[in-house]
């Protein structure tokens, strides 16, 4: 099934190689569980009548990866990716135009752009914007810990999306 190469983090890394390290073996391992799959598979909801799917996790990550690499950290706000004011969820909501074709070049994009603006923070750089929940700043290392977070708990549904689909299992 799986053709994504992943690599734990040396367990004596640093810390920003630690946490960039674990960043990037969630993303993989994201990435890996839609491996193989047609665009109807990864549309697929999990158990109905949740609507929650790869596609929809691709896209969710897409999203993290924008706000808090992008709005929050450098203060850019280029706008949402797939969600509106009115369907805060659009990022789920996938249909049947929606490809992974798209959401995989926009979820790596994503993904480049914070690569790139990271690397211009210190771990205890303070962001430049604001997230929507509160006015706080928040400094590089506490937002590689969040997504590090959010990355886990979604391969999670990843994996049973995945075994739901075609019977695949593993991490």
């Amino acid at each position: 099934m799986t053709t994504t190469e992943r690599r734990e983090p040396e367990q004596t890394a640093g810390e920003r190689a630690m946490l960039e390290g674990w960043l990037e073996y969630h993303r993989r391992t994201l990435a890996a569980k839609c491996e193989g799959l047609t665009d109807e598979q990864l549309r697929t909801a999990a158990v109905p009548p949740s609507e929650l799917s790869l596609l929809g996790l691709v896209r969710h990550l897409a999203e993290c990866e924008r706000g808090w690499f992008r709005k929050v950290l450098t203060g850019d706000d280029p706008g949402p990716i797939y969600y509106t004011d009115e369907d805060e969820d659009g990022d789920f909501h996938v249909t049947e135009a929606d490809t992974w074709q798209e959401a995989y070049a926009t979820w790596q994009a994503e993904i480049e752009t914070a690569r790139r603006n990271a690397a211009g923070f210190g771990l205890d750089d303070l962001s430049r914007g604001k997230s929507r929940f509160t006015d706080t700043p928040f400094n590089l290392r506490w937002i590689y810990t969040h997504m590090i977070e959010e990355y886990a708990r979604h391969n999670g549904h990843a994996d049973l999306i995945r075994e739901r689909i075609d019977g695949a299992t593993g991490d």
